[in-house]
């Protein structure tokens, strides 16, 4: 019998469109982790799904043991943020040059390489794989950490980039426009800055 592989991140409704934190002023979610207010309407995706399981002690172990497709994959992650490495003592799958961490965050993504068609969306691998290199942003290089920082706030009202915009944006990035993609109300917008002269040539 096929495993269910329950959807994520669908009991909540997204906000509508991309507006200010009240309280650090940047496009919300753009704050995560260091803006709480940022961080909220973000982290309740995952936990308004860990809530509805059967509350157990047992359970981030439980979840985490569970073949794949069992759980949400919000709650693998969730279940993840629970439970401390037992090697770093960091947050599971966040440890700096941790080999057990970058084994339980590789072995996360098999929910999306082997779930059916339907139960994730692009847009909702696309969030995940924000939230997971900014919450173990230490293992990843900045450019990639800058990408999501900037992308979280549009995949928040369910936008998501094409392959070709994310290109253009990292080189963007690299170039250094962070002002101006700050300032881009969209992907579309990123994507769309006029080459620099010296890269056009």
């Amino acid at each position: 019998m096929p495993l269910p592989y329950p959807p994520g991140a669908r009991l909540l409704a997204r906000p509508e469109a991309v507006e200010p934190c009240p309280t650090c002023a940047d496009p919300l979610g753009r704050g995560y982790r260091t803006c709480p207010t940022c961080a909220d309407p973000v982290d309740a995706l995952w936990k308004a799904d860990w809530d509805a399981l059967p509350a157990d002690d047992e359970l981030p172990a439980t979840v985490l043991a569970a073949p794949v497709g069992t759980h949400a994959w919000t709650c693998v992650d969730w279940a993840m943020r629970l439970l401390s490495c037992p090697v770093c003592r960091t947050e599971l799958g966040t440890g700096p040059a941790c080999l057990h961490c970058a084994k339980s965050d590789q072995a996360r993504w098999a929910w999306d390489h082997t779930a059916p068609a339907g139960a994730m969306t692009a847009n909702e691998h696309a969030i995940r794989m924000a939230v997971a290199a900014l919450r173990g942003a230490g293992e990843r290089r900045d450019t990639v950490i800058a990408f999501w920082r900037l992308a979280l706030p549009h995949l928040l009202v369910g936008a998501v980039p094409t392959q070709a915009q994310v290109g253009r944006i990292r080189v963007h990035l690299i170039a250094g426009r962070h002002e101006e993609l700050d300032e881009a109300p969209g992907f579309a917008e990123m994507a769309a800055l006029a080459d620099l002269p010296w890269r056009s040539a």
